[in-house]
């Protein structure tokens, strides 16, 4: 009985598979965020991006009033697009991504998506204000 205990014990302990590491542990290196003061275990890292994608969230709600408020200024939904000023966010934001060691092609596919799903929003909205009466 004693060895089937310590048997049990010591297989808990074990990775789930010869694959994993043990709870907590990582396959490789040391911590790197926050100056090396993060991250111990994945939910450590984890509850960062979590608190990350939250701040984002609010500045795309943020981004979003201001793109609203440009559809005031364009004649119809067809002039919602403007490719040379697409270019010169992207060329803008892979030459911060770059400066704050983002990979900038990483940049450049976000702000690309996101530009276009506000785009369609703009285009949206733009009709909706010209359908409400003016005030």
């Amino acid at each position: 009985m004693r060895f089937s205990v310590l048997t049990l014990l010591i297989l808990a302990a074990l990775p789930a598979r010869a694959d994993e590491p043990a709870k907590g542990a990582a396959y490789w290196g040391a911590p790197s965020a926050d100056g090396g003061r993060c991250c111990a275990t994945l939910a450590e890292v984890r509850n960062n991006i979590d608190r990350i994608d939250r701040e984002l969230v609010r500045l795309m709600a943020e981004r979003q009033q201001y793109v609203g408020e440009a559809g005031r200024f364009k004649k119809d939904p067809a002039s919602v697009g403007d490719p040379a000023r697409v270019d010169a966010i992207i060329a803008r934001v892979r030459a911060d991504a770059a400066a704050q060691r983002l990979d900038p092609t990483v940049a450049e596919t976000t702000f690309r998506a996101m530009i276009a799903a506000f785009e369609t929003f703009e285009r949206a909205e733009w009709g909706k204000r010209q359908a409400a009466p003016a005030k």
